[in-house]
């Protein structure tokens, strides 16, 4: 599969690029990520923000693709499209957290403490990544 079979399927559509859009999904994403790192990482919230980094990381991607031009209606697809802009290491790490999310949300997985700081220390050093490289202009 290509992320051009997400196009031509529907899941995600061209769109024109709105900085506004962008702007407003990033401070919005930055404000959630302020908000969650004055969070301890204990057994009884492990899950639910390593959910929550998930969903901030997500957020990102959402905000690149606008400003490439797409609009993205599947998680499926970011995976796609970070190996279209050529981040396949990250396109795996982005899948790999996907589906813990997925098994915390629909299967109710228990996380770890231990689990939880390795999960969150990583989805946050692809944040700054993300955000540095691709959404600089705006910061």
């Amino acid at each position: 599969m290509k992320f051009e079979d997400f196009i031509r399927k529907g899941v995600v559509k061209k769109t024109i690029r709105d900085i506004g859009k962008i702007k407003a999904l990033i401070k919005s994403t930055k404000e959630d990520f302020e908000y969650i790192e004055g969070l301890k990482i204990i057994d009884i919230s492990s899950r639910k923000l390593t959910s929550n980094y998930y969903e901030i990381l997500r957020s990102i991607l959402e905000a690149i693709a606008f400003d490439k031009g797409y609009k993205v209606y599947s998680h499926k697809a970011f995976y796609y499209f970070l190996l279209e802009i050529q981040e396949s290491i990250i396109a795996e790490k982005f899948d790999r957290y996907r589906q813990i999310r997925n098994a915390i949300n629909y299967y109710g997985k228990p996380i770890s403490t231990e689990e939880a700081n390795e999960y969150i220390k990583e989805m946050k050093e692809m944040i700054n990544y993300l955000l540095d490289k691709y959404l600089g202009e705006f910061k």
